[in-house]
């Protein structure tokens, strides 16, 4: 569904990715994790065109699409929800959610998606009538998630999701998530600094260190590499 193919990206003369290659299948859920400075959401802002690649190539669907605006896409359905929320704080939850609304294929079904978006966070309809700014930090992240979440993803694109979180929130985020998983057909691309929630979560995962992949495979392989186990999962 999604490839990426020896990208390189550079920023002001310094190399942050070095020929990145990774895959993500139709339905399936691939997490990225590393350490910080690694890459992790350079790899993403390639993705979704927010950053320029120097070399490399991006699929989508079997269509190149390395050189495309952002906007573009996001009109294809592929929806990065960024690292730090980045809602609209001047906004109402409400209004935020109907902006997240507005490609084509999304508006039809809003009424529907709200009602999907509301069963996984219910706090977002009690709090539907308050504006961004009033929102606490996880209740940020809940309604950035589904703002995604309303544009219908056919790629769904989350960028540390429990960044600034406390433990507790950071459970139901990803408790969140782990539903998205199993119950919606759209993939999911996560970077997240959190390694075991991110590993046990996916289907597949990629270690990223120093813009390079240095190590992937399947959840199974990677929580049981020994490298993998001491470096992010605590393990002596």
């Amino acid at each position: 569904m999604l490839v990426v193919e020896d990208v390189v990206v550079e920023y002001g003369g310094m190399t942050a990715l070095r020929k990145v290659s990774i895959k993500l299948a139709e339905g399936e859920f691939v997490s990225i994790v590393g350490p910080n400075g690694a890459g992790k959401s350079t790899i993403l802002k390639a993705i979704s065109g927010t950053v320029r690649c120097k070399s490399g190539h991006i699929y989508y669907r079997n269509n190149e699409i390395t050189g495309m605006p952002a906007h573009k896409r996001t009109e294809l359905g592929i929806i990065h929800v960024p690292e730090g929320r980045r809602i609209f704080p001047s906004l109402t939850v409400m209004e935020n959610l109907e902006i997240g609304a507005y490609r084509p294929e999304a508006r039809g079904s809003a009424a529907k998606t709200l009602e999907m978006v509301f069963e996984y966070f219910p706090i977002l309809k009690e709090r539907r009538e308050q504006r961004g700014s009033n929102l606490s930090g996880g209740e940020q992240q809940m309604l950035a998630i589904s703002r995604g979440l309303m544009s219908m993803p056919h790629v769904l694109i989350l960028d540390e999701p429990s960044l600034g979180l406390s433990p507790r929130l950071t459970e139901v985020i990803f408790e969140a998530v782990r539903k998205l998983q199993e119950n919606l057909k759209f993939s999911i691309l996560l970077v997240e600094q959190r390694a075991l929630e991110a590993l046990e979560l996916c289907n597949r995962g990629y270690i990223l260190e120093s813009g390079r992949i240095t190590t992937s495979g399947d959840r199974e392989q990677l929580m049981g590499n020994s490298v993998v186990q001491r470096a992010y999962l605590g393990a002596i």
